[in-house]
């Protein structure tokens, strides 16, 4: 399974403090999300990625990562071979040092995210940038928290979200700090986006995850 990738380089040609994997929302596209590199990351430290969902003949159109049976539990085929691929793709093809990448997303990319981020058997991030979206519950893929006390994890929701209920993030911050992760938790009363109030700090919380060490040669 190929996977269409837009790369933004680092400002000037400087090396890269880090990596930012960004990952759409259902029904969107590798495009979707572009824009915020120049927002979260305004002085271009950063390698940025987004990834297209290899999904594309489900309604209402554009890409997604897997389907739907119900909020909070993704078919387990098709999340599991976009999630085997998102890791082919990152890990070999991109060769990406997780210890120096972020990986976040919306909605359905937040999903992605949680799994790649915690997902048993892969290597820990240096933070996932979780933006109206859940854990999953899905047969095939266990996180183990255990071995991600040094990830940070970055959780913005909105109260008023009609598509995935606050309390998914609720959840997820309880399970993630029960686990000894240190998370940042915003909730704002926002629908199911990206609620602006909540960039300034993303992008404080952002830069200090991706500080640490020499830039990636």
């Amino acid at each position: 399974m190929s996977l269409v990738r837009v790369v933004r380089e680092p400002a000037a040609g400087a090396p890269p403090a880090g990596n930012l994997v960004l990952l759409h929302g259902r029904g969107a596209d590798e495009h979707d999300l572009y824009g915020l590199f120049d927002v979260l990351d305004p002085e271009g430290r950063l390698r940025s990625i987004t990834v297209g969902g290899p999904l594309t003949d489900i309604a209402p159109g554009g890409r997604h990562w897997y389907v739907v049976p119900r909020v909070g539990v993704p078919e387990p085929e098709t999340f599991g071979a976009s999630y085997r691929a998102l890791g082919s793709l990152l890990d070999d093809e991109l060769g990406l040092d997780w210890s120096r990448t972020v990986v976040g997303g919306f909605s359905q990319g937040t999903v992605m995210s949680y799994a790649l981020g915690l997902g048993e058997g892969r290597p820990a991030p240096a933070g996932i940038l979780a933006f109206s979206g859940f854990v999953p519950i899905v047969d095939g893929w266990t996180p183990d928290l255990a071995s991600r006390a040094d990830t940070k994890v970055f959780v913005a929701h909105g109260l008023q979200d009609p598509i995935i209920g606050i309390g998914f993030a609720r959840d997820a911050r309880a399970l993630l700090t029960e686990g000894g992760l240190t998370v940042e938790y915003h909730e704002t009363p926002a629908a199911h986006h990206i609620d602006p109030r909540v960039v300034p700090a993303a992008q404080r919380w952002l830069k200090a995850t991706t500080t640490t060490g020499a830039p990636i040669a």
